[in-house]
């Protein structure tokens, strides 16, 4: 399979047309050999190990690989920093609430693009190209440490969440690949 931004040239054509496949176009075709053999269905809906993991975005972070993870064992939340926003809330509430998780795992990393930019300097600059002032914080974070303590420390005080006893966080180093716990 040709990868992204390759150039494919047709052959067998009347005349040689040369076309690029998109991400997209790549992901469908990886998909259709994924379900040619997929043997997954009927899996349970709640993770096996009644767990959620809260994590940064970053495509550097492969957590099944990192943490000994099989599909179907946890739940995992994404976005930008891991931070925990009102909408992580809102999928932990529905995590513990709905299927049944008990423990949460929060996971950030070193040379994280939230570390790189201060959140009005962003609220700015999104308000100068489009004339709107976004609603949102963007949860940029100075010390990664503190921002894993502040995170905890706001799942434990939301009273939507009702398994706190069992938050513990760390980072991961993309440097090395170790975690290191926050205490």
């Amino acid at each position: 399979m040709p990868r992204p931004g390759v150039l494919i040239t047709l052959v067998n054509t009347p005349r040689q047309e040369t076309i690029a496949m998109s991400n997209a176009d790549e992901l469908i075709a990886h998909n259709a050999e994924y379900a040619a053999t997929f043997d997954q269905a009927g899996m349970a809906v709640a993770p096996a190990r009644r767990l959620a993991i809260v994590a940064c975005m970053d495509s550097r972070l492969d957590l099944f690989a990192a943490l000994g993870l099989a599909i179907g064992d946890a739940h995992v939340i994404r976005n930008a920093g891991g931070v925990i926003t009102d909408d992580t809330i809102r999928s932990l509430v529905i995590s513990q609430r709905l299927l049944g998780t008990q423990e949460i795992v929060l996971v950030h990393h070193t040379d994280c693009g939230m570390l790189t930019f201060r959140d009005d300097e962003l609220k700015d600059a999104i308000e100068r190209d489009t004339g709107v002032r976004p609603n949102w914080s963007p949860e940029a974070f100075i010390d990664l440490d503190d921002d894993v303590r502040r995170s905890i420390a706001r799942i434990k005080a939301s009273p939507f969440v009702p398994h706190t006893g069992a938050v513990r966080g760390f980072v991961f180093e993309v440097e090395t690949g170790r975690l290191r716990e926050v205490c």
